[in-house]
C-alpha cells in the first residue's frame, strides 16, 4: 500500500474563529483525525471520519499512532492546541519520525502554523511582546526544575519579557510558586505581570498586576503568564489598561 498523508494542525487558543483559513479544509479531507481528548472535540466531526482521542503526557504514542496509520495509506490529521510547533505535536511527530520505523519516513508531512497562546494573550493585554522576548515552559515533566531554573535565571539576566507556558496543573501546583519566588530574587518589584486565562472563550480573565502583588495561584493549565522586561510599561485609555513594551528599549 502506497504512503498517505500526515498534517500537523494547530487549532489556536479556543475559539474557532482564530483557526488559520487553510485548517478546516485540511480537517475535511482527512480520514483519520488524532488528538488529545480535549482538543479532538473542538473538531467538527465528519461522516465516515475516524477519531483517535487520547490522555495528556500521550504525545509520543499519538504521533507513533499518526505515522502508522499515514504509512499505510491513510490521510491523517495530528490536532494541537496553539501552534502544533510550540511546546506541542510537531516536536513529537518528527521525534518519532527520526526514532522510528523506516516506512514513517516516505510519508508526505506537512506542518500549518495556529495562533500560539502567547501571540493571543500578547493581543488581548496590549503589545508585550513588542521588543526581544522568549518562551519558557514551567512543566517539570520532560526536563526537572533544576534547567528550568537556570532559563528562568538566564531569562532575567538578559531581561527578556517571558512568556511562561504550562504554569501550573494539579499533578504540580508548586512549580508557578517557585517560579515566582525565583523571579522575586531576580527582578524588580514593580516589573508589569499578566494573567491571561482562557483567552477567546467565554470564561476568558485577564489580570494586570506586579511581580510584587501577583498571586502565583491565579495560574492554572489554562492560563498563559507573561512577565514583562524592566522597559514594559501600563497606561490607561477608554476605560481599560493596557501593556506594551517599546520597540526601542534598550539596556537597563
Amino acid at each position: 500500500m502506497s504512503s498517505g498523508r500526515l498534517d500537523i494542525i494547530g487549532l489556536g487558543p479556543g475559539p474557532e474563529r482564530w483557526l488559520t483559513m487553510e485548517t478546516p479544509a485540511i480537517l475535511a479531507l482527512a480520514t483519520d483525525v488524532i488528538g488529545y481528548g480535549p482538543y479532538l472535540d473542538r473538531v467538527r466531526a465528519r461522516a465516515g471520519q475516524k477519531r483517535h482521542a487520547s490522555d495528556n503526557r500521550e504525545e509520543l504514542a499519538r504521533a507513533y499512532n499518526a505515522l502508522d496509520l499515514a504509512a499505510d495509506g491513510a490521510h491523517v490529521a495530528i490536532v494541537s492546541g496553539g501552534d502544533p510547533g510550540v511546546f506541542a505535536m510537531a516536536a513529537a511527530v518528527f521525534e518519532a519520525l527520526e526514532t522510528g520505523e523506516e516506512k514513517w519516513r516516505e510519508v508526505e508531512i506537512a506542518v500549518h502554523p495556529g495562533v500560539s497562546a502567547m501571540l493571543a494573550a500578547a493581543a488581548r493585554l496590549g503589545a508585550p511582546l513588542g521588543h526581544d522576548f522568549c518562551a519558557i515552559s514551567l512543566s517539570d515533566n520532560l526536563k526537572p526544575w533544576s534547567v528550568i531554573e537556570q532559563r528562568l535565571r538566564a531569562a532575567a539576566m538578559g531581561d527578556f519579557v517571558m512568556a511562561l507556558y504550562n504554569p501550573a496543573s494539579k499533578a504540580r501546583p508548586d512549580l508557578i510558586h517557585d517560579c515566582f519566588a525565583l523571579l522575586r530574587e531576580l527582578k524588580a518589584a514593580e516589573t508589569i505581570v499578566g494573567f491571561a486565562r482562557a483567552v477567546g472563550r467565554p470564561d476568558e480573565k485577564l489580570t494586570l498586576t506586579t511581580l510584587a502583588a501577583a498571586d502565583p495561584a491565579l495560574a492554572d493549565m489554562s492560563t498563559l503568564v507573561l512577565v514583562g522586561s524592566h522597559a514594559t510599561r501600563s497606561f490607561e485609555a477608554r476605560g481599560r489598561r493596557w501593556i506594551y513594551t517599546p520597540r526601542g528599549s534598550g539596556t537597563r
